[in-house]
């Protein structure tokens, strides 16, 4: 029997697990914004002392990973599994940090909602007595995404006012049975939303109607609302994707009590940075919620926060092929220690 269930995609853990640690690594640019100080690990060099930009996403996340270890006091071995995903084709930037590590690992790919998912699934493992800890993970490079996903650096192609930057950053929570630190107490898993947007620049847009689906579905599964959050933070709509979910939700009459934040409007400063709509990218909600975020429960200054990751399922075929961009949000609630 599903007894922790709670409506059609919902559920609210028994006995809610704690996050103990987390960890997080940023680039030079992003070291620059307003969230620093709050990063682990921050380097001036993209390639992070590597050959590669594809490298350097994976000693990001290497880098991540033994930056947790450190913080929660632990050895490699005493990981239970390692639930992570990245923007690189075939996830290789994780499946390359896990290597002859011999940690269990499950590969996921969200796109930008990497996060949250890989952060619900790990509640759900270690909620359901399946694993004692699980560390949930997932980093994105600004330069590896843009050659990937859009144009050659060199190229110098002209960035429209609707587009974001990727971050280049990584982060890591452990999620355990036990112990101190906040508790994830509710999830709500996504659903792939498509309203036929297909700019690859515009995909604020293209999430946000995923966003307000999840949020929508998480207050009527759970019978809560904006009231009960301190704050219910997108991943990385930025400021165009968040505008577009502000206005949906009031067309639709869903109130959200001026709780909105976007992880993509806070890691950047966009009056002195020129980012233009904000940050994006699986490393913008991890380095915000494995620093920031997570930082303000542990101290009290936020008691509650509803946290949708939220990502654009696009690939360079898909593109190619004129293919409308796809979105998915899931949302996790969390609660401080």
């Amino acid at each position: 029997m599903a007894t922790q269930r709670k409506g059609r995609r919902s559920f609210a853990l028994i006995d809610p697990p704690v996050i103990t640690a987390w960890a997080n690594v940023a680039g030079k640019k992003e070291s620059e914004g307003p969230l620093r100080g709050t990063f682990d690990v921050t380097s001036n060099d993209s390639y992070f002392g590597q050959k590669t930009w594809e490298q350097a996403e994976r000693h990001m996340q290497e880098l991540a990973l033994e930056a947790l270890i450190n913080k929660a006091k632990i050895q490699k071995a005493d990981i239970g599994l390692v639930l992570s995903g990245d923007l690189l084709n075939q996830c290789i930037g994780s499946s390359f940090t896990l290597r002859n590590t011999d940690i269990p690992h499950l590969g996921l790919y969200g796109a930008c909602s990497t996060m949250a998912e890989s952060l619900l699934l790990a509640a759900m493992t270690v909620g359901g007595g399946y694993f004692e800890n699980a560390v949930a993970m997932t980093s994105s490079h600004f330069a590896s995404s843009e050659r990937q996903y859009r144009f050659p650096l060199g190229y110098g192609g002209q960035r429209t006012p609707t587009a974001q930057w990727t971050v280049t950053g990584a982060g890591a929570a452990l999620v355990s049975e036990k112990g101190k630190g906040p508790r994830i107490t509710a999830c709500t898993v996504g659903t792939v939303t498509d309203l036929g947007i297909k700019d690859a620049n515009n995909m604020g847009a293209a999430m946000a109607p995923a966003a307000l689906s999840t949020i929508r579905a998480h207050f009527e599964d759970l019978k809560v609302n904006a009231d009960d959050f301190d704050l219910i933070i997108t991943g990385d709509l930025g400021q165009h994707g968040k505008d577009v979910l502000l206005t949906l939700a009031q067309r639709e009459g869903l109130s959200l009590g001026g709780k909105i934040a976007d992880c993509g409007c806070m890691v950047f400063d966009n009056l002195k940075q020129d980012v233009h709509a904000g940050g994006s990218g699986c490393g913008c909600s991890a380095i915000t919620l494995c620093g920031e975020l997570l930082n303000k429960l542990q101290r009290g200054k936020l008691k509650k926060i509803l946290f949708c990751g939220t990502g654009a399922l696009l690939s360079p075929t898909s593109s190619q092929q004129n293919l409308p961009i796809s979105g998915v949000c899931h949302a996790v609630a969390i609660t401080g220690g």
